[in-house]
């Protein structure tokens, strides 16, 4: 495992609160990056309800990599997040002001394979790179990730929006031989269309589907006090699920990533 982007074509159909539960569930140490251009770190005042500010961020990274030094920013930026018993997830906040966005352009590549050579320390990486589009967006890490994830609902306005930029992703994948690292990451699939509907008009794969379970995305996106049998509720046990189907889908798309190198060099 290594790097996976989460995305959106547009509104909110739940991208932080994805990854965000992703990383808190996840089966190795993890770093959750906030790559969203929207600006303020929406895991601090969410998940842990404004009780403090982060002591840097990403545009503190931009800075140091003008100065060679981005590789020791990286770990001084990062917070340790509390979490279930097991877990073992850090945060790299995102900018303070949607202003700094564009600051973050030239470091985006960089950073990419900054993070992907954490894998060698045991470590995988999730990032909210939030709403496809807008100024600052961090394509390069979509476009460098191991398994790209665009996230959506599966009612006809979220899939009208996302239609466009599913055939964008799709030939920008196909242009740097990763056809195969596109997949999609349903919220509330049956609500109403399935995941046959939607991969038949997005013409992505869908990689995994979580639960539309309100009451238990809150946990994540607001800080809300965990419901009843939180623990086993249908959101967390589907977050479990997709875990299992996203490190699936990465290792498929390693081997055969592998399988073409080799073929290619006999």
């Amino acid at each position: 495992m290594a790097l996976i982007a989460l995305s959106s074509a547009s509104g909110s159909p739940g991208v932080t609160a994805s990854a965000l539960g992703l990383a808190l569930t996840w089966s190795r140490p993890v770093l959750l990056v906030e790559g969203d251009p929207t600006g303020g770190s929406a895991v601090f005042a969410g998940y842990l309800r404004a009780e403090s500010a982060p002591p840097n961020s990403l545009i503190d990274l931009a800075l140091a990599q003008r100065h060679g030094q981005l590789t020791e920013a990286i770990a001084d930026a990062t917070v340790r997040m509390p979490g279930p018993p097991g877990s073992a997830v850090s945060l790299l906040p995102g900018t303070r002001a949607h202003g700094q966005a564009r600051s973050l352009t030239p470091m985006w590549e960089t950073l990419a394979s900054e993070l992907k050579a954490l894998e060698a320390t045991g470590q995988d990486v999730i990032v909210d790179a939030g709403r496809l589009g807008l100024a600052g967006s961090p394509e390069p890490l979509i476009y460098a990730a191991d398994l790209a994830l665009l996230v959506t609902r599966t009612d006809l306005v979220s899939l009208s929006a996302a239609r466009s930029w599913a055939e964008t992703l799709r030939t920008g994948f196909e242009g740097v031989g990763g056809g195969s690292s596109l997949g999609l990451l349903l919220v509330g699939e049956g609500e109403p269309y399935s995941a046959r509907d939607v991969q038949k008009v997005l013409q992505i794969p869908v990689t995994a589907s979580l639960a539309w379970d309100p009451a238990a995305a809150d946990v994540f996106a607001k800080g809300a006090k965990a419901p009843r049998r939180f623990d086993s509720s249908r959101l967390v046990r589907s977050l479990i699920a997709a875990r299992t189907s996203i490190q699936s889908a990465v290792t498929a798309n390693r081997e055969q990533l592998a399988t073409q190198t080799t073929g290619g060099l006999s």
